[in-house]
């Protein structure tokens, strides 16, 4: 029988010597995994492949959020279970650009402090340390000007039913975040349509599949404008018969919407008997909170 691990500054010390929260890309090791040495979440957690490194979740909501994460075009890297400095230090997109190391900022010590909310703190065999906080899933993306950006993104199931000390380890998040000049959002199920969220969950293994080629995503979207009206199987046939290979064509068709090339209503899902409708781009954008980066913070 599994037995019941707990934090303690001990645990907190052993993540920070075997080098949890560091790293860049694949090499990226999160704060937080999913796995038996690691005390248990509260939610259901999910362990996924995605370029190269094996991403850790703690909850459906995660999840999802990756997913909606991962249609972002300019999207460089994901770093979920993100350890936030408590000490003052440098900025984290000074490990994707040196141009932006050289000055500290404010660690959720100062900023717990600035605020007026006192500090987490965690207790375990006799000691005590001040508890190392996380944003949930944070962005690194490419300008169009070649620079680049962090979006931090926290998910919770339920905004209406966050207690009062939830609300103010958010706020301590959020301005850590705001003192980076990054955008910080909070994402909750009322954000989004929940049959769009089982969309990508059924469609990640062809969405995020091994990636088909230019010339493959083109005969998707030629043979899904061509086939208006018809069924989502016919459909899938028409690029199959081009393509060759089943499989090929569900990738080919699954990723031309994943980069918005097919900019399908997700709301719909994908029964064989209907047919594969349309948003213009816009509607489509808004489909996805991240992409969208609305907030139910308030």
């Amino acid at each position: 029988m599994r037995t019941q691990k707990r934090f303690t500054p001990a645990l907190l010390e052993r993540f920070t010597r075997i080098g949890r929260g560091t790293g860049t890309y694949q090499d990226y090791i999160p704060w937080h995994r999913v796995g038996r040495s690691d005390p248990s979440s509260m939610g259901r957690s999910h362990l996924m492949m995605w370029r190269e490194r094996q991403r850790e979740l703690l909850s459906d909501g995660e999840w999802v959020g990756l997913l909606f994460s991962t249609m972002i075009t300019n999207l460089l890297d994901v770093r979920e279970q993100h350890k936030l400095a408590p000490e003052n230090g440098p900025f984290e997109l000074a490990l994707y650009d040196v141009r932006y190391g050289g000055k500290d900022y404010p660690g959720t010590l100062a900023i717990a402090k600035q605020l007026g909310i006192k500090h987490p703190r965690v207790n375990g065999d006799g000691t005590s340390d001040d508890w190392k906080m996380t944003t949930d899933q944070v962005l690194v993306l490419r300008r169009p000007s070649g620079q680049v950006e962090l979006l931090a993104v926290a998910y919770k199931p339920d905004d209406k039913k966050l207690t009062k000390r939830s609300r103010q380890l958010l706020a301590i998040e959020k301005a850590y975040w705001a003192s980076r000049g990054v955008t910080w959002i909070l994402i909750t199920p009322e954000l989004f349509d929940e049959s769009v969220g089982l969309t990508l969950r059924r469609a990640v293994a062809w969405g995020l599949g091994t990636a088909v080629s230019t010339f493959d995503i083109a005969v998707a979207v030629h043979a899904v404008h061509q086939t208006l009206g018809h069924t989502f199987t016919y459909t899938l046939d028409s690029i199959t018969r081009v393509l060759g290979n089943k499989d090929l064509a569900q990738r080919a068709l699954w990723q031309a919407v994943w980069t918005g090339a097919i900019p399908m209503d997700l709301r719909t899902g994908w029964r064989p008997h209907l047919p594969i409708k349309l948003l213009s781009p816009a509607d489509f954008t808004v489909l996805n909170p991240v992409v969208s980066r609305r907030t139910s913070w308030n």
